[in-house]
């Protein structure tokens, strides 16, 4: 089948490339210039696992483009798939790349085509999408349906392969027919295929980020009474998550949720509450009290430090929101390292990825090794989950004799630390 990806940011690369490994022929299509000519020279503008050589690879099989040229691009195909960002404004989704895409496929349908929202977009988008559309020279020349993503920055590849669920919102058996078709390859492997109202599709992904994102502050929330009443937030998370009604996943205290989804779609979907006439106070909850969990932190850390902030030198390890991808949008270290620069200290950080592009003080220095960046610390904070910090001999790192280590992964136990006479401090213990 021949598809066109509009937008080679994450989902457009990540699908696109996936879609080409099944055997399809698949272009992908951007306005930006410097992303399509480094795509078509093989190098990956995002950290994903396994994403470099699937694109190489498929490149070199012919089954994998990239182009700037969207009008041609739909033209060829036969599906298009909708995958441009769609961030907050005023706290809504901006659809505006949304809606520019969808004049140019407009001008450009010259055969029948499934239009597919593969970008997170509010209830009712797909209806807009098609009155835009509608007209007496495209009358019978498209299907508009939704087809959301649920792919995990770090494990992207793995998620599109083996997903929980494929979601189609389509009321077209054609489209459905054809959209099935197409995942069939993944169905056969055991995936769930659902087929639903557009509408539906739209709210099965604000639901799900919606729902994860509370599982996340409710966590965090029981970690804060677990500081305070002498408990291991570890033990708790573990009675509930062996829970089948509840689960482990999303059950680990840490830092506030960041990221290019959980943030923006929970204040999307508040927004489309309001529109809609109904207040959904728990959504709006977890986001005040996600809010609210940087500064919760700040104040441990002062704390930890005894309030004696000025020129003391932190180490954070990792910079981005979770381990797996380069991703900084929303990550909490974003707020907590100015925070800290404000009250004296003196930041270092260590990023897998090589990010280094976010911070700009003469009081930060970006190092290239965990050794580097540690050596020096007063305070060590573990931010990032990263394997390669799980096994770390702290005492050979760092040449201060009395430096604390604040794991806000909690990937040690207080015990094993207290053991190697190291002054430890964890989330909810």
């Amino acid at each position: 089948m021949k598809i066109c990806m509009i937008g080679s940011g994450y989902v457009g690369l990540v699908s696109g490339a996936c879609f080409s490994d099944l055997g399809n022929t698949v272009t992908c299509v951007d306005n930006n210039k410097e992303i399509i000519d480094k795509l078509n020279k093989g190098i990956i503008p995002i950290y994903e696992p396994g994403l470099q050589e699937l694109v190489e690879r498929n490149l070199k099989n012919k089954r994998l483009f990239f182009s700037k040229d969207i009008s041609n691009s739909i033209k060829k195909s036969d599906v298009l798939f909708i995958c441009v960002g769609t961030p907050t404004k005023n706290n809504k989704a901006n659809l505006k790349y949304v809606y520019n895409v969808v004049k140019s496929i407009k001008f450009n349908l010259n055969k029948y085509k499934i239009i597919v929202t593969k970008s997170t977009v509010p209830v009712t988008t797909g209806d807009k999408i098609e009155k835009i559309l509608n007209s007496k020279k495209n009358q019978n020349k498209f299907d508009v349906i939704s087809n959301p993503e649920f792919l995990r920055e770090g494990e992207a590849i793995r998620d599109f392969q083996y997903p929980d669920r494929v979601v189609i919102g389509t009321d077209s058996k054609k489209a459905n027919q054809i959209m099935k078709n197409l995942y069939l390859p993944i169905i056969k492997k055991g995936s769930r295929y659902i087929n639903t109202s557009r509408r539906s599709a739209e709210l099965i992904k604000y639901a799900s980020n919606a729902f994860l994102a509370t599982k996340i502050t409710f966590i965090n929330e029981i970690a804060n009474l677990c500081e305070k009443s002498n408990i291991d937030v570890q033990d708790v998370a573990t009675g509930m998550g062996l829970d089948d009604r509840i689960g482990s996943r999303f059950l680990r205290p840490g830092p506030a949720y960041g990221g290019s989804c959980f943030p923006k779609d929970t204040r999307a979907l508040v927004s489309t509450g309001q529109i809609f006439k109904t207040n959904l106070s728990v959504v709006k909850s977890v986001i005040n009290s996600n809010e609210r969990r940087n500064k919760l932190l700040l104040n441990r850390i002062e704390s930890i430090m005894k309030n004696k902030m000025k020129n003391k030198s932190i180490t954070f390890l990792g910079v981005t929101f979770k381990s797996g991808t380069d991703d900084m949008r929303e990550s909490p270290s974003l707020k907590m390292i100015p925070s800290l620069l404000k009250r004296g200290a003196i930041i270092n950080y260590y990023e897998p990825t090589g990010q280094k592009k976010q911070f700009k003080s003469k009081n930060i220095i970006f190092y290239e090794n965990v050794k580097d960046a540690c050596q020096n610390a007063d305070l060590i904070i573990i931010h990032t989950e990263w394997n390669e910090f799980k096994q770390l001999n702290f005492k050979k790192i760092t040449k201060k004799r009395n430096f604390k280590v604040f794991d806000m992964r909690n990937l040690y136990t207080p015990k094993d630390m207290k053991k190697n006479k190291i002054s430890y401090f964890g989330i909810g213990r």
